[in-house]
């Protein structure tokens, strides 16, 4: 019984420090104890200290001791750095997805979060497109079936979700993006390795190259 409410404590501890990185509740470059996070989730400094350690190897925060945690701040070079590897990443999620053909349930999944994108787009609901959008990157690599991809890809996710979400409103509307989505579909749907493996690297790169452009020109190097 203990066990299982320490985990429930860390899982708590997880969660809440990671929603207040992304909610800039927690700022860049700050520090922060973790008897002060502790105090504010509600646990105790051992879950704390737990959850900081995972964030840390998600690349969110460094774990100093004696000195509690910082938040790191994501800038321009980080993301080209990322999306360099994304690009390499998720095209082969789509390539292996479209060999091993989509479930009933992984194919509704991508089709519902495309359609949610489109409905997102007319009714200028940017904050609802970009939830759609991570959802379609996730379980687009789940799709691969390939554990170690799933792992790699899902270590950099976060970071690039806090530099989308500052630029959101910096950025053309996502018409072209959402477009690549449901050609991407239809490249999986038929089953074309090759092709959804093409279709998704002209979009990663597109995304990497406007993202990391618009982080330069508007100078934020400090999310």
């Amino acid at each position: 019984m203990t066990d299982d409410k320490h985990v429930s404590a860390g899982a708590k501890a997880y969660h809440a420090i990671k929603a207040m990185i992304l909610d800039g509740r927690l700022k860049p470059s700050a520090s922060y104890l973790e008897t002060e996070l502790a105090e504010r989730i509600g646990v105790s400094r051992t879950p704390a200290r737990e959850a900081a350690l995972r964030l840390e190897r998600e690349g969110l925060v460094t774990v100093r001791p004696r000195r509690g945690i910082q938040v790191l701040p994501v800038s321009a070079e980080d993301m080209e750095e990322i999306y360099q590897l994304l690009s390499a990443l998720e095209p082969l999620a789509a390539q292996l997805a479209a060999e091993r053909g989509l479930s009933a349930d992984e194919a509704n999944a991508l089709e519902q979060a495309t359609d949610r994108m489109e409905e997102a787009l007319a009714e200028n609901d940017l904050v609802a497109w970009a939830e759609a959008d991570d959802t379609f990157h996730v379980r687009l690599v789940e799709a691969s079936g390939n554990r170690r991809l799933i792992e790699a890809v899902a270590r950099y996710r976060t970071q690039v979700h806090r530099a989308r979400m500052a630029t959101l409103s910096l950025r053309p509307r996502p018409l072209q993006s959402t477009r690549d989505h449901r050609a991407l579909v239809d490249r999986l749907l038929a089953r074309d390795p090759e092709g959804a493996r093409d279709v998704h690297f002209a979009h990663r790169q597109a995304a990497g190259q406007m993202l990391t452009d618009l982080l330069s020109r508007h100078q934020l190097d400090n999310l």
